[in-house]
């Protein structure tokens, strides 16, 4: 067989492996083919790699665009290697290392994951039944045990659960009380219903944080926070969770970062500032929950 040959055979089989098995799907060729050259690259890592930091540190680069599931005018599975948000970019990081600890490298079993973790209880159904706020992510993909939230020893001598010292009662409100703002609301009474009902069965529940003056504390310190893991920023906006979604990253300063798809540098970046030293200069965010990868 001839070099030639060879190369198109292999790009053929690569195309007929992305081949998705979703018919309600929206992406492009070059996602597609993206997700295949990412897991066969991943699937060759040694044991040991943290397949969270490998996944979100080769997309970092890529740039920063919001919104990117609101693309159609009913909800798809949507899949954009091309574009990121805070949200999309742990997302697609999730489902690569669940593909590739599933010994996959088929695009098909990726959309298939980015829909367990996307939609509760891994099922799409409609727009409602998106994780929109992130403490629904949390719920859901607990359930599935794909994450767990971390929460701090309640037996810490420094005070109970340790550094998770603050709270936040949640009062989500935000989606129903600004439906204008999302194109598949404005003209779906039963979905806004669905996202009412949603923001009811959360409200009131009590959530656990380290504060923002505890994060410049160094890794000896901070030890429950792993490289890898989710970190999602509280906020003190009304109606909302968490505002923003990153990667935790210990920097060879012995600090905590923040990789992230990024609005403010309009690409995916690892922050060069620290973590405390990048929420003093956001006002609103109180301090971070802590989500880690369990399978």
């Amino acid at each position: 067989m001839t070099k030639a040959l060879k190369t198109y055979c292999t790009a053929i089989v690569m195309m007929l492996a992305v081949v998705p098995h979703s018919h309600a799907l929206t992406y492009q060729k070059t996602d597609s083919l993206r997700v295949v050259e990412l897991l066969t690259k991943g699937r060759r890592l040694p044991a040991s790699e943290n397949l969270m930091l490998y996944y979100a540190t080769a997309l970092k680069g890529l740039p920063y665009v919001g919104k990117t599931l609101e693309v159609n005018p009913k909800e798809e599975l949507a899949v954009n290697l091309r574009e990121l948000d805070c949200t999309t970019l742990v997302e697609n990081v999730v489902a690569l290392v669940m593909t590739t600890r599933q010994g996959s490298t088929h695009f098909r079993d990726f959309c298939r994951n980015l829909e367990i973790i996307r939609y509760r209880n891994g099922r799409l159904s409609g727009y409602a039944s998106r994780n929109h706020y992130f403490s629904e992510w949390i719920e859901s993909n607990g359930n599935q045990h794909i994450t767990k939230e971390i929460t701090g020893n309640k037996n810490d001598s420094r005070g109970a659960y340790y550094p998770f010292i603050e709270a936040q009662k949640l009062d989500i409100t935000y989606m129903s009380k600004h439906p204008n703002s999302y194109p598949m609301l404005r003209s779906d009474a039963e979905a806004l219903k669905q996202i009412k009902s949603n923001e009811q069965r959360l409200c009131g529940r009590t959530v656990h944080y380290i504060p923002r003056r505890l994060l410049g504390r160094s890794q000896k310190e901070l030890g429950c926070v792993h490289d890898g893991d989710i970190l999602a920023i509280v906020t003190k906006k009304a109606g909302l969770d968490v505002s923003h979604l990153g990667i935790a990253v210990w920097g060879r300063d012995g600090k905590l970062h923040l990789l992230n798809a990024s609005q403010i540098h309009k690409k995916v970046v690892l922050e060069p500032m620290t973590l405390e030293e990048y929420m003093k200069k956001h006002p609103t965010q109180l301090g971070v929950r802590v989500i880690r990868m369990i399978r």
